[in-house]
């Protein structure tokens, strides 16, 4: 039986992990939360100050996140395919040794929590935020023949892919993109012309699996089409990547992207041409659970450095912790982060037990909310904690490096996967969509919902 490590600050870490009683976590998430825990030690928290300063990926903590099979997880999904792993994978075993067909949403969640206790955005998103979400669209929609020609090189890590989806003029809105592919008159390959905005790990990758429009115009739901693009070396000549200074998580390499007469064989094409807007809708759900369970672990940082200073620090003869002012913040947070944990493994267990087209429809509107409401828990609570930690809170080093690390990432979660007020409307919109569905198949079998 794995021992785990316990946490020696109160609300540090999830109830499982202090031994409490959870239907959901077995043996291997036990061991595979003790696997994350020292690579998360060993190679991310040396490097995280030093990757957020330089603004720059590791070639080498990339290829050390290959070797030890973490990037496969977040190429191949919660639910890794064992005919693609087994095919592509090339020998390299996933973490702690778990078996593809073992391997569920819970280990998911094992993997990207444990991560995130690094409390640097740089150290994890210049690892993965491009192969998490621009993989996908190879492994569930792509031809055996598209899968063989990039599956290989990118879950053993000798190249790198990214999503490239957002423009200037075309956030949540993705009907609204312009970027457009046309036709060579011999049809062999498509011309692409436009731009692409905010695109995580782009100047770090290789390729680029891109939403363009093959027909139609800007507003058409229609008319999208997937595409991979090579945007190093030969085939990529018209595409110009230039790196955007953003607040906080400076190596993630969130990209520009300007492509420009860029000319791609048809054959790169991902599932069926103008399709591509159910591809990208198709993993929402995981994106937004996946931004809620980062969210989750951040504000478990800031509420573990926070209450960790309050039992050290002295004022006016007494410890922090010792104001009764002190602890009623620290309760009013932890009660939303404990809130926040409950929802997500609910949601976990729920999806973990339907297919994603089932997940889809049932719980969108729950994931949507649940994505909203992880990132207003966390801005809550990194502002309560950098007020507790006063100075030190707003310092970069020391005592309070991951609270204010934290505090300049904390827009990243309440805007990139749906901003928090369209998420909320979503919600509502998909939950009276569903109950409608409901009624309406209860009428039909005669049955009272």
């Amino acid at each position: 039986m794995t021992t785990l490590t316990k946490p020696t600050i109160p609300f540090s870490e999830a109830p499982w992990i202090s031994g409490l009683p959870s239907p959901y976590f077995k043996e291997s998430h036990k061991k595979l939360r003790e696997f994350v825990r020292r690579w998360t030690d060993q190679h991310l928290f040396p490097n995280a100050a030093r990757l957020e300063e330089s603004g720059k990926a590791d070639p080498k903590i990339y290829a050390q996140a290959a070797k030890d099979g973490l990037l496969i997880p977040f190429a191949l999904g919660a639910k890794i395919p064992r005919k693609l792993y087994d095919e592509f994978a090339e020998g390299i075993k996933l973490p702690a040794g778990i078996e593809p067909e073992e391997w569920d949403h819970f280990h998911d969640y094992v993997l990207c929590d444990e991560l995130h206790r690094v409390g640097n955005g740089s150290a994890i998103m210049s690892m993965y935020g491009g192969l998490a979400y621009g993989a996908g669209p190879i492994v569930n929609f792509a031809s055996k023949k598209l899968q063989e020609r990039f599956l290989p090189d990118l879950l053993t890590g000798r190249k790198r892919i990214a999503l490239a989806i957002t423009e200037p003029k075309a956030g949540s809105n993705v009907a609204n993109l312009s970027t457009t592919a046309e036709l060579t008159p011999d049809g062999r390959h498509f011309i692409i012309n436009g731009t692409k905005k905010w695109i995580t790990n782009g100047v770090w990758s290789d390729y680029l699996t891109t939403a363009v429009r093959t027909s139609g115009k800007a507003g058409d739901s229609n008319g999208i089409t997937f595409i991979i693009i090579p945007v190093r070396g030969p085939g990529s000549e018209g595409v110009e990547l230039k790196q955007m200074k953003m607040t906080g998580s400076s190596a993630s390499g969130t990209t520009f992207v300007d492509f420009d007469q860029v000319k791609v064989p048809r054959e790169n094409v991902i599932g069926k041409e103008g399709e591509a807007l159910k591809y990208i809708f198709y993993n929402f759900n995981h994106e937004r659970m996946t931004i809620a369970i980062f969210a989750n672990r951040y504000a478990r940082v800031c509420l573990e450095d926070a209450i960790a200073h309050s039992i050290r620090r002295e004022v006016f003869g007494k410890k922090l912790i010792e104001n009764p002012v002190v602890r009623y913040e620290i309760g009013h947070m932890a009660r939303q982060v404990e809130s926040l944990q409950a929802w997500i493994e609910m949601l976990l267990y729920q999806q973990n037990n339907l297919t994603v087209e089932q997940a889809n429809v049932l719980t969108g509107g729950q994931t949507a909310a649940l994505k909203a409401h992880a990132g207003i828990v966390l801005e809550n609570v990194c502002s309560g904690c950098t007020q507790l930690l006063g100075g030190l809170g707003l310092t970069r080093g020391g005592t309070g490096a991951r609270i204010e690390q934290i505090w300049r990432e904390v827009k990243a979660f309440t805007i990139p996967g749906g901003s928090a007020s369209v998420m909320i409307d979503l919600a509502v919109r998909q939950q009276l969509k569903l109950i409608q569905s409901l009624a309406q198949e209860g009428r039909k079998s005669g049955s009272k919902l």
